[in-house]
């Protein structure tokens, strides 16, 4: 999926959709002799980026690739763990301990032990992966919230009740919010609750 950035200039939201095109907007922005200051957020993470807005429009786009290669090169240099005589492909014979009654549910299922095993493990890996998502979301939105409306009235009612789900309670403190912030702070929080009931509706 692609990532999504937005730009805030105070409290207006003047951009958003993906790097190159937020980063495009707010340099014709500046550029315009706009003096509002600019910042651009990473919406998935809730962490400001500083692309070099210096140049032509070709020189932005320019230093975005050569960002992007750095980074894609840097996760290729990562350490990758290793073994002698580790298969890249296939399965993997183990010997796993289990209680009697373990081996006894698990011999009974149609797709047999071996198949059974592997699908809870499949499941567990899902459910870890949706949790770590919804955790990432939640930060995000909380980072991001601090970030531009922590000086806005309401904001630590907001935040607790953000914490404690009461959506009904957030979105009526957060009404006199601006109108901009009110909003991506919303979107932002609204990923948050689908991605926790995502989790919610994997679990068993």
């Amino acid at each position: 999926m692609r990532a999504g950035y937005t730009a805030f200039a105070g409290a207006r939201c003047i951009a958003s959709g993906g790097l190159e095109e937020v980063a495009l907007k707010v340099k014709a922005w500046v550029d315009g002799g706009e003096v509002a200051p600019v910042v651009i957020y990473e919406d998935a993470s809730g962490h400001p980026v500083h692309p070099d807005l210096r140049g032509t429009r070709e020189d932005v786009l320019r230093g975005l690739a050569e960002r992007r290669a750095r980074g894609a090169g840097e996760e290729a240099d990562e350490p990758r763990r290793s073994g002698p005589g580790r298969p890249k492909l296939g399965v993997v014979s183990r010997e796993v301990s289990l209680l009697p009654r373990h081996w006894e549910w698990l011999n009974a299922q149609p797709s047999g032990a071996s198949a059974a095993l592997r699908g809870l493990v499949e499941a567990a890996m899902r459910e870890a992966r949706g949790r770590e998502r919804a955790r990432r979301s939640e930060e995000a939105a909380d980072r991001f919230m601090l970030a531009v409306a922590g000086d806005l009235p309401g904001f630590e009612e907001a935040s607790r009740a953000f914490y404690a789900r009461d959506t009904s309670r957030f979105e009526r403190l957060t009404q006199s919010w601006p109108a901009d912030i009110r909003k991506h702070v919303r979107r932002l929080v609204d990923i948050v609750i689908r991605d926790e009931a995502e989790v919610t509706r994997a679990t068993p």
